[in-house]
């Protein structure tokens, strides 16, 4: 099994503790799986950091990372459609929401 990076990106903004329940799940299966992960709710974990110092810290991680998870909901959020569209310009691999669990099992058993 190859280590990969992996980025997670999501919602947090408006939802109850940040979404950061959904953050720490994801990045535990990735890590269960031998990845490195990148979770921004362990890069952020005060909720008085503002947005901007937020998505600058993020953004500087993602840019290190070869793949990028998004979680439900990613759509509708500012910062983490910001992450996909530099992760996809950037050439990063992008495991949507639906199904992106299984397309990660598959890819670390490639």
């Amino acid at each position: 099994m190859s280590n990969h990076r992996i980025y997670v990106a999501g919602p947090m903004t408006g939802l109850p503790q940040f979404n950061f329940p959904a953050f720490h799940a994801e990045a535990k299966r990735l890590r269960a799986l031998g990845h490195e992960v990148v979770n921004p709710a362990e890069l952020n974990p005060d909720p008085c950091t503002t947005w901007h110092d937020c998505m600058r810290r993020d953004i500087a991680a993602l840019v290190t990372c070869s793949a990028i998870r998004l979680l439900p909901g990613w759509q509708g959020s500012k910062g983490a459609t910001l992450e996909h569209h530099i992760a996809e310009r950037l050439g990063l691999l992008i495991f949507g929401a639906e199904g992106g669990a299984e397309a990660i099992t598959d890819w670390a058993a490639a």
